[in-house]
C-alpha cells in the first residue's frame, strides 16, 4: 500500500483527532496553553506517527513509529481521563471518546504485531 491515507487506522485517528478538537473547544481559557495543548499534540502524533512510519522504508523503522503512535495514544487517553474528572468533559462525551481511544490502541496493538 503506497497511501498512508488508505489506512484504515490512519483513518480512524485522524476521526479521533477531530473528535478531540470538538471536546476541547468547552474547555476553560486557563487550560489553553496546559491540557487544551497537551491534549491537541497526542491526538495529533497518533495518525503523523502512522504516516510517518509508512513511509519508512523498513518495517523495523515502521515498527518504531507504531510505537510512538501507541505512547501517544496513552498519553491522550490520560490527558482524557484528568479532563473528565476536572469536569471539562461531559459523560457522553468522555464515554465515545474512551470508545474510540480504545478502538485505536486495538488496532495499534494489531498493527504493530503484524509488522
Amino acid at each position: 500500500m503506497k497511501d498512508f491515507k488508505n489506512l484504515l487506522i490512519w483513518q480512524k485517528s485522524v476521526e479521533l483527532v477531530i473528535f478531540v478538537y470538538k471536546i476541547i473547544k468547552a474547555f476553560t481559557e486557563e487550560e489553553k496553553y496546559g491540557l487544551v495543548s497537551q491534549t491537541r499534540r497526542s491526538a495529533v502524533s497518533i495518525p503523523s506517527n502512522i504516516s510517518e512510519g509508512h513511509m519508512r522504508t523498513t518495517n523495523k523503522d515502521f515498527r518504531h513509529f507504531i510505537s510512538i503512535a501507541r505512547g501517544s495514544y496513552a498519553e491522550l487517553e490520560t490527558q482524557s481521563v484528568i479532563a473528565y474528572k476536572l469536569g471539562y468533559i461531559i459523560d457522553k462525551d468522555y464515554q465515545l471518546l474512551i470508545s474510540k481511544i480504545q478502538e485505536i490502541s486495538k488496532m495499534l496493538s494489531s498493527f504493530y504485531s503484524k509488522l
